[in-house]
């Protein structure tokens, strides 16, 4: 009889004290959080960049638009050298997946001209912050640095216009008004073309570009060479989601009195700019 008595009290001593080590309720009875603060059970992180690879950057430039920006590579007659200018000079890295690059030079009987073109895919570290903030932050750095001229009230926001949309009168203007306006930036951009290299119109100064990719824009630099002949140097800097792409195209006229095309250099590079946008989305 004492035996039997003996177990149920056993049998209660470690009920109670189960329920004393599982018992981490709160005064009311409800359960307690086993890590409070944990954000990262309550915060979502942010969204990835779209890009996830970059393209092979001397095979991301096709035969037709080298053949437009370096003249030189048609005057070459070997088959064999030729190709090896195509092929271009990939730029050395350290990451593939981050960053490629590849340059090409080449002289012809006019000039030497140089192009270079670089990818960066931006990956952000910060569980806050995604790839494509994080790209956005080191474009606006670089557009910022490149101290572009602020864009004429004539202009669109994002790309400036021609010098006729530029020399357009307002409603409020006579006709003779107009006549003289209109005269008047007609001989402006003449002489500005004529004056010396120095001197750009006002729409092939370097500025912010619509319509490629996220934003864009556009630096034109006449320098000096080794030479007394001076050296053009267009850049075209665009993002798409979390991929910085720049564009580099320098040329220098073989004749020491000569000037490189502004216009002509800034068409060819946004065009590869264009198709470089398109083979990222293609």
């Amino acid at each position: 009889m004492q035996r039997k008595a003996y177990v149920p009290g056993i049998a209660a001593l470690l009920a109670a004290l189960l329920a004393g080590c599982t018992g981490g309720s709160g005064s009311d009875g409800t359960a307690t959080d086993p890590k409070p603060g944990d954000v990262s059970v309550n915060t979502p992180a942010a969204q990835p960049g779209k890009y996830r690879t970059l393209p092979e950057a001397c095979a991301a430039v096709s035969h037709d638009s080298l053949d437009s920006l370096l003249p030189g590579i048609k005057q070459i007659t070997d088959q064999d050298q030729r190709d090896t200018v195509y092929e271009g000079q990939a730029t050395l890295t350290y990451d593939t997946d981050r960053r490629v690059g590849c340059g090409w030079k080449v002289d012809s009987t006019d000039a030497t001209d140089h192009l270079s073109v670089d990818f960066e895919r931006v990956v952000s570290y910060d569980n806050t912050v995604s790839d494509d903030s994080r790209a956005q932050d080191i474009y606006a750095t670089e557009e910022t640095a490149a101290n572009l001229p602020e864009a004429s009230p004539s202009a669109t926001p994002s790309d400036t216009g021609s010098a006729t949309g530029s020399a357009t009168a307002t409603p409020s203007a006579t006709p003779s008004t107009s006549a003289s306006s209109s005269a008047s930036s007609s001989a402006s951009v003449s002489a500005s073309t004529s004056a010396g290299p120095s001197e750009t119109p006002a729409d092939l100064q370097p500025r912010k570009l619509s319509g490629l990719g996220d934003e864009a824009f556009l630096n034109d630099k006449l320098n000096s060479g080794s030479s007394t002949a001076q050296q053009r140097t267009v850049t075209v800097v665009f993002r798409t989601s979390n991929v910085i792409v720049r564009i580099e195209y320098a040329e220098q006229p073989t004749a020491s009195t000569g000037t490189p095309d502004s216009e002509e250099m800034q068409d060819k590079a946004r065009n590869l700019a264009q198709k470089l946008v398109d083979r990222l989305n293609g």
